[in-house]
């Protein structure tokens, strides 16, 4: 999906030849996970981070165009909404100080934008969702210029056939519709990229999917959207119902949403693959020149170019990547459940965390998915969005238990151990998970921080937009220190 489309609309002819397609490429694809040589020797990883764009009071900037043309670096792209930037940051082993590398490389990457921003009288903030928005800047209006953010507004609203509604009750309740999917723009992530072999990617997308409820309760950075304080990570329900392109009747069908978090553990990536192929309609079904059968039968690697196109619109929370590099394919976990900021350095221990943690669990010789209901799974990730640091979830062994005390007491431990099998510099290491051990024990994260910094202002007496304004300038003069958020002042 990084990549424009050369053509914005489609037939019906169109669409039949795409499903025959990807029928084609799913059949190519479990010959080679027979037959290929998959690149899996070294555990390659990677990392996007999604960053707003804010004017001089703290609202959006739609000069995306302008920021991006001036910086002239390709690592950088535009996201949906004109107010957002993403960086593609190279990927990178995180053996020895690797981890340290990706910090220094995303804060020189960051100063070069900064300054660009400021050019064009903006700033950057790497945030979960700006909390200055309101539902006019979330219009078709403030799309990025591009075939393939208006192709795809024009599909999902096509399916939907009506006005997104959204409603979410948290602390405050929103009650909001839109008639294109500029509210997506909103949601502003970070993911992670981990390469893995075929035989050990269902043990890592399990993995990931346990410990996406403890990865958003620890990085929770959306408490506040619209003016309403609502979920810790209101992104999460927000997102989910955004883009929803279901009519009411499919959904009292049983469709499936195209943001999902799945429904079962899985044996092999084919499981993910054929459930996008099965559940979902295509979206952007633009053909590519290529045969992959008749690359394969002739000795080549096929590119799967509509698979890859299709999976860009199936937005699970942990997404499979098929993807061909140096001329070999490889696999890897894509883990989208994070929201960007609040520093880089917390981003980076966030990323820690992560690959410490699957590589534990993933290695496992009593993997804990064989333990954890898959209901329960989701209905922790559920806890995760809404109750941030202060949330409660299921685990084997353990049943009801504060997610702080689930970490401090066995999930840091775990981390340590993968980051070894990573061969991570120890003091790298230390590091990293030291500020996700600070976060557990200040109980703060950029949610807490949030709310902490609103409260007090409303006490001294400026209403919620001043309060929201005031606050998200701080977080992002703040963000430039790179200090991590739980060591972040807040005045009473």
């Amino acid at each position: 999906m990084g990549k424009d489309l050369v053509n914005a609309t489609f037939s019906p002819q169109d669409r039949v030849a795409f499903r025959g397609k990807l029928r084609g490429c799913l059949d190519v694809l479990g010959k080679m996970l027979d037959t290929s040589p998959f690149d899996a020797s070294e555990p390659m990883t990677g990392l996007e981070i999604e960053i707003n764009l804010v004017d001089a009071d703290a609202g959006p900037s739609m000069r995306n165009r302008r920021v991006l043309a001036d910086l002239s670096d390709p690592r950088f792209q535009p996201e949906l909404g004109r107010f957002n930037i993403e960086f593609n940051v190279p990927p990178r082993l995180i053996a020895g100080h690797g981890l340290g590398d990706y910090e220094k490389d995303i804060l020189d990457g960051l100063r070069a934008a900064a300054e660009c921003a400021v050019k064009n009288e903006s700033r950057l903030a790497l945030i979960g969702m700006l909390p200055t928005l309101r539902p006019s800047h979330l219009v078709s209006g403030n799309l990025s210029v591009g075939e393939r953010f208006s192709a795809l507004n024009s599909e999902i609203v096509a399916a939907r056939g009506d006005d997104f509604r959204i409603d979410i009750d948290g602390v405050e309740r929103l009650r909001v519709t839109s008639d294109s999917i500029a509210p997506e723009a909103a949601c502003t992530s970070v993911q992670f990229h981990l390469q893995v072999s075929p035989a050990d990617f269902p043990r890592a997308w399990n993995a990931s999917q346990v410990i996406a409820a403890v990865q958003v309760a620890l990085g929770a950075n959306s408490p506040y959207l619209y003016g309403r304080r609502l979920c810790a990570e209101t992104r999460i329900p927000f997102f989910e119902q955004a883009t929803d392109a279901r009519p009411d009747e499919f959904k009292a069908q049983g469709v499936r949403p195209r943001v999902w978090f799945g429904e079962r553990w899985i044996d092999s990536v084919l499981d993910l693959y054929d459930e996008n192929v099965q559940f979902f309609p295509p979206l952007l079904p633009e053909i590519h020149d290529e045969d992959p059968a008749e690359v394969l039968a002739s000795g080549g690697v096929p590119g799967l170019h509509e698979l890859r196109l299709h999976n860009g619109t199936v937005y699970r929370w942990n997404r499979p990547v098929y993807d061909v590099a140096g001329g070999r394919p490889h696999l890897r976990v894509e883990n989208r459940v994070l929201p960007s900021g609040p520093t880089v350095v917390d981003l980076v221990a966030n990323a820690a965390f992560y690959f410490g943690l699957v590589g534990e669990l993933s290695a496992s010789s009593s993997p804990i998915w064989e333990r954890l209901a898959f209901a329960d799974a989701d209905a922790n990730f559920q806890a995760g969005a809404r109750d941030g640091i202060d949330a409660v979830i299921r685990w084997p062994g353990l049943g009801e238990v504060p997610v702080v005390d689930l970490v401090l007491g066995d999930l840091l431990e775990k981390a340590h151990a993968g980051l070894d099998r990573f061969g991570v510099d120890p003091a790298q290491r230390d590091r990293l998970l030291g500020v996700i051990e600070g976060r557990c024990r200040r109980r703060r994260n950029g949610a807490t921080w949030q709310i902490e910094t609103v409260c007090a202002a409303e006490r001294r007496g400026l209403d919620r937009p001043a309060a929201l304004r005031e606050m998200t300038g701080r977080y992002v003069e703040l963000q430039r220190h790179n200090e991590p958020v739980h060591t972040w002042p807040v005045e009473r």
